[in-house]
């Protein structure tokens, strides 16, 4: 995983072409305009799901990592902690291929909260789990990226 700010990026020329292609597509459309819901990019190869939710407790939220995509999560609107594990300390429940989620219980190993701007990318051995509210509930408008794995 890399937490940052799409606005460093120049700080990670390693993470390749599409991952570039999503800091740029953020700089040139108007995400926060957008309606929730998945917008293609690049087919099903690259697409972003828009979505806005009200952060709550750990304990209402549940863990989760993926084989086929990664998650690139960029924060347009408000704070959102993400609590963070790696798949192989954790125990893993069935994968569901058509949505490709991998559920999963344990602990976090650590948290980032992301404000405006900030950036989390997710690999297939990072487990996540989303919405955590950082002091009390707020809604969050967030562009998640799903890169398909080559």
């Amino acid at each position: 995983m890399i937490f940052s700010n799409i606005y460093e990026e120049n700080q990670f020329p390693f993470l390749g072409e599409t991952i570039e292609k999503c800091f740029q597509y953020v700089k040139d459309h108007d995400l926060l305009s957008y309606e929730k819901g998945c917008h293609e990019i690049d087919g099903d190869d690259l697409f972003v799901n828009i979505v806005e939710y009200e952060t709550t407790s750990a304990d209402q939220r549940f863990w989760e990592a993926h084989r086929q995509y990664l998650d690139l999560h960029i924060m347009l609107r408000g704070r959102e902690q993400i609590d963070l594990g790696f798949i192989d300390k954790m125990e893993q429940k069935p994968y569901v291929e058509k949505d490709d989620f991998l559920p999963l219980e344990g602990e976090p190993n650590s948290h980032v909260v992301l404000t405006d701007g900030d950036f989390l990318l997710c690999y297939p051995k990072d487990a996540h789990r989303t919405a955590v509210a950082v002091d009390a509930p707020e809604t969050i408008k967030k562009a998640i990226f799903k890169i398909r794995i080559k």
